[in-house]
């Protein structure tokens, strides 16, 4: 079974939790690593014959937008992570489609073709957002990945769990991060700040539980997670435990991964087309919305 892989491609000063030390008006002014970490990424991919989906934030795509064609011509996913990197439950039904149709087409535009899927920042489309769902339907996106139900934590997720894709009422395909099941926990399997923190065994054991289920499971991580050497900034004790911690061991637990399972982009995946859409089966009734199972 072929699981998804995905890379939100930021470069290390742009991380949401290290907002309050490096303020984006120092950005212009800071080290790029992005474009390097992100072609180590891509040189394992090949060793390992492993195509993945990237998606771009705004920023990297304006300053790095012959890299973002090179990863194009490559044959990986290029798609949306968003504009101005902002919390979808702090944004508008007004302000979230300029941010959201600036950069689509911004991002088009660079790889010749429309952009499919959407990622909003830290998983924030949650309950309280769940209106960005008919958003992203209206902007031309076919599927989104902005949930990742975890049990024990508040910073994302629904009160109904969500662990399998779906499709919202409106036809948008929602694919959720990979959790596991263990009676009544939902455990991350999906996180990159997880992956350098738990043992290997942790996501190798409860990944292969997932696709003995005949479940595929998808996984992401950052660039700036591979990369040791990044500057260090002033943040609080827990940030900073969360962003450096195991950096160095990031890069051989990755191509661990690629050994052990085989992953593909998420378009290939679940059959999305700019023509098709989604492939739907039976309608059920959420708390949130009509939806299908996928």
């Amino acid at each position: 079974m072929k699981n998804v892989l995905f890379f939100d491609v930021e470069d290390w000063f742009q991380v949401d939790k290290l907002r309050s030390a490096v303020p984006r008006s120092r950005r212009k002014i800071l080290p790029l690593r992005v474009e390097a970490n992100t072609r180590r990424i891509l040189a394992l991919l090949r060793n390992h014959r492993t195509k993945a989906t990237s998606f771009f934030l705004c920023w990297v795509v304006e300053w790095c937008s012959q890299f973002v064609k090179d990863i194009k011509r490559e044959g990986y996913e290029v798609v949306s992570h968003g504009y101005g990197h902002d919390l979808v439950y702090r944004l508008t039904a007004e302000s979230l489609p300029a941010d959201i149709h600036r950069f689509k087409q911004l991002l088009a535009d660079s790889i010749g073709k429309p952009v499919l899927e959407y990622r909003a920042l830290r998983f924030s489309i949650i309950h309280e957002s769940i209106w960005a769902i008919d958003v992203l339907q209206e902007e031309g996106f076919k599927y989104d990945s902005s949930a990742f139900s975890v049990s024990l934590y508040d910073r994302y997720g629904f009160a109904e769990r969500i662990t399998l894709p779906f499709c919202w009422q409106n036809g948008l395909l929602e694919i959720p991060l990979a959790v596991c099941k263990i009676r009544n926990v939902d455990l991350p399997v999906a996180d990159g700040g997880c992956f350098r923190l738990f043992p290997h065994a942790y996501f190798k054991y409860l990944l292969r539980r997932l696709n003995t289920k005949r479940q595929r499971f998808m996984f992401y991580l950052h660039p700036w997670r591979l990369d040791p050497r990044q500057p260090r900034v002033r943040a609080r004790s827990f940030f900073r435990c969360r962003h450096y911690v195991n950096l160095d061991e990031t890069e051989r637990g990755l191509s661990q991964l690629l050994t052990e399972f085989a992953f593909e982009r998420v378009a290939t995946a679940y059959n999305v087309t700019e023509e098709d859409g989604v492939q739907r089966s039976v309608r059920y009734t959420s708390t949130y919305a009509n939806r299908a199972h996928y």
